[in-house]
């Protein structure tokens, strides 16, 4: 059995293409796809967009104006790796530019609802330090921030906060 792949689709009611264009001016490594629009057959107003396929870091997605049934929560994230404090401070910005929201330990919601997790370099291999009792110690410094601090992560493994 062959795959072609996976295409997350994001459900959205009239946001989807202003979605889409979001993404893409956040993300410089993107395109934008086909945009699929409603016709008489419904459930949508004709002509008004149904879909917008875009991509972004390799990964396709699907921008579907679904309607009001559906909304995102934090059972499903986007985790954004970033090479330094530099781009992990980029995205946390980007992210909760214009209406996002900052959650806790290094979780964003966007404008549109979305959830990510914007994670600077060297943090995950803290809270994941084969000695236990560094890893808590960042894990619990991890605990009480919102956009994370990698250095001060770093501190607290090492016993010095």
């Amino acid at each position: 059995m062959s795959s072609t792949g996976f295409t997350t689709c994001l459900w959205f009611d009239g946001q989807a293409e202003a979605a889409a264009d979001y993404y893409l001016s956040v993300f410089k490594d993107g395109t934008r796809g086909r945009v699929g629009r409603y016709t008489d057959a419904g459930p949508g107003e004709p002509g008004s967009v149904m879909v917008v396929e875009f991509e972004i870091n390799g990964q396709k997605f699907v921008a579907l104006n679904g309607g009001p049934e559906f909304t995102f929560n934090e059972a499903i994230s986007f985790q954004v790796h970033c090479a330094d404090e530099e781009e992990a401070d980029y995205y946390w910005d980007a992210l909760t530019s214009g209406g996002g929201q900052e959650v806790a330990c290094g979780w964003v919601r966007d404008r549109f609802g979305v959830s990510w997790q914007v994670i600077p370099a060297g943090a995950i291999e803290l809270i994941a330090d084969p000695d236990p009792e560094r890893a808590g110690r960042a894990t619990r410094a991890m605990l009480g921030m919102k956009k994370l601090d990698v250095a001060a992560m770093r501190r607290a493994a090492d016993g010095a906060e």
